[in-house]
């Protein structure tokens, strides 16, 4: 018997091959119709015999695209039409736009044969695709996914690119951004001043020849500029370091193949995994102690883990191809300041950092970082997400019908847009600390309303008044709603993990502005949908300078030791020489004792800055989180003893370091090594975790905050409760970092929108009654 069926799917089905799957699909079971691209997924309409449709239907599912993500299918029976073959037909762009917008993804091992292949007509060619793999969100302009709509525009196909366009049993059938040297973009090297050296492939040789020379290069990628060195050249990392006003912070690698990283840092199967995985993310990997290829010790001083990525461009692998060599592939811009995408713009701002700049005249239409991920406890954990990630969206439960748009935090800043039971997460943005972030952060906000059509009802922030994000809020004329920012990192990491009912939330950052007014981080609350409590905290100390204390470290140890001793503190007694002679303490001291430009905190970032500094490993910070950070790494796992600690019951529970820190003098003096110190510490905070865990027994145990980015302390809690049964639950897709903020502001609305809308129908039916 012969049906005909209407099926409409949403997900991520535009970009990946959809519909040549489709149309082969089809032929093969002999159905006729059509399918076409529109701004919600992709429609089709089939008819044929029963038996086959059922087969055509489990066979969408099992047998996709391995990029395609279905979010949802629904099918209908229609009357039969007498269809004589199955087409794709043009692109219907009517309606409300809710397609998934695909990331850019990594060359496929076809396009990278085919590159190295010289009887191939693409062969040596920068910008080799097909519908597996290249551009998407960085080339997309607005749904539906068409050439038309997007920076592909501008480049007409040639015939044979034409033919391979239009031929279903092709690879390049309906790839967007399919091009070839005779018709598609082109690469070329410029000086620092403009003027042309060569193109093509002899651009990339002598890109290659110039990083060998100790130049500095400024390569225009998928997403935005990379600035390229030597990484085994001391010089040249120095002299990007000095130029582009990066200190100490650690620098991206790309290495040229999977066996030279072996090479220098150990290598599990997952982390092989996520390195050759079509996100190819940034890769936080241990170094050897006995490496084989030698990296300059400037490009992550005092870090025993390398951040390393994979080739994932055409043009990535014949440079590295040519140099053959790791190479620091770090971001296009000065320190603090967006990614730069247009040759003018880097010309214009980067001409004072790179020597040379490779270039190439494919429009980029919006700025995508490269992501960072790591394996924690067997799972990836993403702490910066774009490239291969954004814009990809989170379905949520119990959608509210309201849509809108939250801002996220002030650092590490993302966007993220609630539009039905989606939450779409942009890729990261950065600080917003000047004018040239605040642009990106605007256009951002625009880009996402363009794209998806909506017009938010209302925009979600930060409660601190003074974040660009909050202030832009307040400057729009629509509604705004105030998140208090760790329980937008509560929220976040309850609905990644959909969790349901009470849980337990451990909350550890640096700053977030609490309802006091007071700087938080230290916080615990118990959380579920339609109620939270806070139900405890560190104890509270000053900061001297406010926010200048995120950078020096000693700033928050002076807090601590007033609290402790008030303004007489004895450095000598407890042999804390190297701070002693110090004017600044005194003057820090004098500020706390008259209050002057000072902050309340709990902030549990600042209590590791002060131990940092009161072990001499770390006083002045030179990128955030440092102080923690090598804290972390001084701490050794053989080490199982921890401090005391106090809880003092108040309205909340206050949880007092003080006897922590008097027995950290007590180690200092008996001359205890740093490390053990250092492990103790972490072991303390771990049991100040457990302890709490089991007084409030609620089973499920949040970790949350940018403190649990700390690999030793995240995985001896996640240990340490495991084995006395709690289940602790921690981010993975979702950064746990403030780059995690704006989906945890949306998340966190959602679930006040529905509480209140539960309250007020209770009520209605008090009323009836």
């Amino acid at each position: 018997m012969k049906q005909r069926l209407q099926i409409s799917i949403r997900g991520a089905v535009q970009g990946v091959g959809f519909r040549p799957f489709i149309y082969k699909l089809a032929n093969e079971l002999q159905l006729k119709g059509f399918i076409s691209n529109n701004i919600s997924g992709v429609n089709i309409e089939v008819e044929g015999d029963e038996n086959a449709l059922n087969k055509f239907l489990l066979k969408l599912r099992t047998d996709k695209p391995k990029l395609a993500f279905i979010n949802s299918l629904e099918y209908s029976k229609l009357d039969l039409k007498g269809s004589s073959e199955f087409r794709i037909i043009e692109s219907d762009s009517r309606g409300d736009p809710s397609a998934f917008i695909l990331p850019d993804i990594a060359l496929c091992d076809e396009c990278l044969f085919e590159m190295f292949d010289p009887n191939d007509r693409r062969y040596l060619y920068s910008f080799i695709n097909c519908t597996n793999c290249g551009p998407r969100f960085s080339i997309i302009e607005s749904l539906p996914y068409d050439r038309l709509n997007t920076s592909m525009k501008y480049f007409e196909m040639c015939d044979d690119c034409r033919k391979e366009y239009e031929d279903p049993s092709d690879r390049r059938f309906h790839a967007q951004p399919i091009a070839c040297p005779d018709c598609g973009p082109q690469v070329k090297i410029i000086d620092n001043s403009g003027k042309l050296i060569c193109e093509k492939y002899s651009a990339i040789k002598t890109t290659s020849e110039k990083i060998k020379e100790g130049k500095v290069i400024a390569l225009k990628g998928l997403g935005g500029f990379q600035l390229i060195v030597n990484a085994n050249d001391d010089s040249a990392v120095n002299r990007l370091r000095e130029r582009k006003h990066r200190d100490e912070k650690p620098l991206a690698l790309m290495f040229p193949d999977l066996n030279s990283i072996k090479k220098v840092c150990e290598v599990s199967e997952l982390e092989e995994g996520l390195l050759l995985s079509p996100e190819t993310p940034i890769v936080l990997l241990k170094r050897k102690k006995d490496a084989k290829i030698i990296i300059s010790q400037f490009v992550a001083p005092k870090n025993p883990y390398l951040g390393i990525m994979l080739p994932y461009t055409p043009l990535h692998h014949l440079l590295m191809k040519e140099f053959g060599k790791p190479i620091i592939a770090t971001s296009g811009n000065i320190s603090e300041e967006p990614m730069c995408i247009e040759n003018s713009r880097a010309l214009e701002r980067l001409s004072g950092i790179a020597d040379y700049f490779l270039v190439h005249n494919r429009p980029i239409v919006r700025p995508v970082d490269d992501s960072v991920a790591r394996i924690v406890e067997g799972k990836e954990m993403i702490h910066r997400r774009a490239r291969g990630y954004a814009p990809l969206p989170f379905s949520i439960r119990n959608s509210c019908e309201e849509n809108f748009i939250s801002v996220g935090a002030h650092l590490k800043n993302s966007i993220a847009l609630k539009k039905g039971n989606e939450i779409f997460v942009s890729q990261h943005i950065g600080d917003l600390s000047n004018i040239d972030a605040e642009n990106s952060f605007t256009n951002t906000i625009s880009d996402f309303q363009k794209m998806y059509q909506v017009r938010p009802e209302f925009l979600v922030h930060d409660l601190h008044p003074d974040y660009l994000s909050t202030k832009y809020c307040k400057e729009q004329r629509t509604n705004t709603i105030g998140v208090q920012h760790h329980l937008a990192h509560v929220a976040a990491c309850y609905e990644e993990n959909q969790l349901e009912g009470k849980c337990f939330a451990v909350c550890w950052d640096g700053t977030g502005y609490g309802f006091d007014g007071t700087v938080w981080g230290g916080e615990f609350f118990i959380y579920d949908e339609s109620s939270y409590q806070h139900s405890a905290q560190f104890r509270q100390f000053k900061l001297p300078g406010g926010e200048t204390a995120i950078k020096e470290s000693k700033r928050s140890l002076i807090g601590i030791l007033y609290e402790i001793f008030g303004k007489n503190i004895p450095y000598k007694k407890f042999k804390i020489n190297h701070l002693q002679s110090s004017n600044d303490m005194l003057l820090f001291a004098e500020m706390i004792e008259k209050n002057i430009n000072c902050f309340t905190t709990s902030s549990a970032g600042r209590i590791f800055d002060a131990v940092s500094s009161l072990l001499n490993i770390c006083n002045k910070s030179s990128y955030e989180g440092q102080a923690a950070m090598l804290l972390e790494f001084a701490a050794e796992k053989s080490v199982n003893t921890h401090y005391n600690f106090t809880l003092v019951q108040t309205e909340k529970i206050i949880v007092d370091w003080q006897p922590m820190f008097e027995e950290i003098f007590i180690d200092l003096g008996n001359n205890i090594p740093v490390s053990e110190i250092s492990t103790k510490f972490h072991n303390t905070l771990v049991e100040i975790i457990v302890k709490l865990a089991k007084l409030f027994n609620e089973r499920k145990i949040i970790l949350t905050g940018g403190c649990f980015q700390n690999v030793f302390l995240l995985e001896r809690a996640i240990d340490k409760l495991e084995e006395i049964g709690f289940t602790p639950y921690w981010h993975r897709r979702i950064p746990t970092n403030d780059g995690g903020i704006s989906f945890g502001q949306a998340v966190f609305t959602n679930h006040s929108i529905n509480k209140t809308r539960k309250q007020n129908l209770a009520k209605i039916e008090t009323v009836k009654e």
